[in-house]
């Protein structure tokens, strides 16, 4: 199913602006914030504005179309999604980022963490951060 059917079948219009900001994000290979979406979405679509980047991004995340993901920098940006528990490793050099599958072993880890600290732990995040083979000239 495309972003489009997902955003109709959720009751959402598929506008100009949004089809911009998904174009952005779908031909992206390293997570973008939103003033970088605007920027790139302002060539398919010249009246992109920011408040419109920054509420369709959520909304594609509601519909865990993007991930967000925290920069080293401390700033959010997105990333498409694939469906299913996923986690990230991004490049430091170029930002270049790739999803990866959760494990079980993560599950034992968060099991482990409300056991010894009797918190309830609702949601995770797990990022890793390295040098792809491009930036480490093995590509």
């Amino acid at each position: 199913m495309t972003w489009e059917e997902r955003l109709s079948d959720a009751g959402f219009r598929i506008t100009a602006p949004r089809r911009a900001v998904i174009q952005v994000l779908q031909e992206a290979d390293a997570p973008l914030v939103p003033r970088d979406i605007l920027e790139r979405g302002g060539g398919v679509h010249p009246e992109l504005g920011l408040t419109t980047v920054y509420r369709t991004v959520a909304l594609l995340a509601e519909l865990e179309l993007v991930r967000r993901v925290h920069q080293s920098d401390g700033c959010h940006a997105y990333v498409a999604a694939t469906p299913g528990h996923r986690h990230h490793v991004i490049c430091e050099a170029c930002g270049r980022t790739v999803e990866f599958p959760g494990s079980d072993e993560v599950s034992a880890l968060i099991a482990n963490v409300e056991r010894t600290t009797d918190y309830r732990i609702e949601e995770h995040l797990l990022q890793l951060f390295g040098l792809c083979p491009a930036c480490r000239g093995e590509d």
